[in-house]
């Protein structure tokens, strides 16, 4: 049914991606699907990276990292720009088409009242593209 994941990955803050990971790793194998970790990353410098060209390599290692773990396919695809908190959703948006995607993957928040007014990234991405999108919600603590 699936046969090319995409899961937007953000390096700074990679401790709450692990329940979304895991979802990624089952149902990759699942569908034997291969998977593209996307990034969207400042053209300045960051906490993580100097450069989107070091942010690449970066995300490179991680999706490696990954593959360890599922041992499925994986790309690593990063996208820069001049305000990544603004472009971030309508980037993710573009990339589905340009990737061939047909399911994105990416952990979300729990509800809040502020999501009536600014949507989340899952929320916009699953109203503006064909692909499926599956919000993994973080664990209870």
């Amino acid at each position: 049914m699936f046969k090319h994941i995409m899961v937007p990955v953000d390096l700074a803050h990679i401790e709450v991606l692990e329940p979304s990971l895991e979802v990624v790793a089952d149902t990759a194998k699942h569908y034997d699907a291969s998977i593209t970790y996307v990034g969207v990353t400042s053209t300045a410098p960051n906490s993580v990276a100097r450069t989107p060209d070091e942010y690449q390599q970066k995300l490179e290692a991680f999706a490696q990292k990954r593959h360890s773990v599922h041992g499925q396919p994986v790309t690593a695809k990063v996208y820069s720009s001049t305000d990544p908190i603004a472009n971030v959703d309508d980037i993710l948006v573009k990339s589905i088409d340009e990737l061939g995607i047909d399911l994105v993957i990416m952990a979300t928040h729990l509800p809040r009242h502020l999501d009536a007014v600014m949507p989340s990234h899952g929320g916009k991405v699953a109203t503006h593209t064909d692909a499926s999108v599956f919000l993994v919600r973080p664990t209870e603590s």
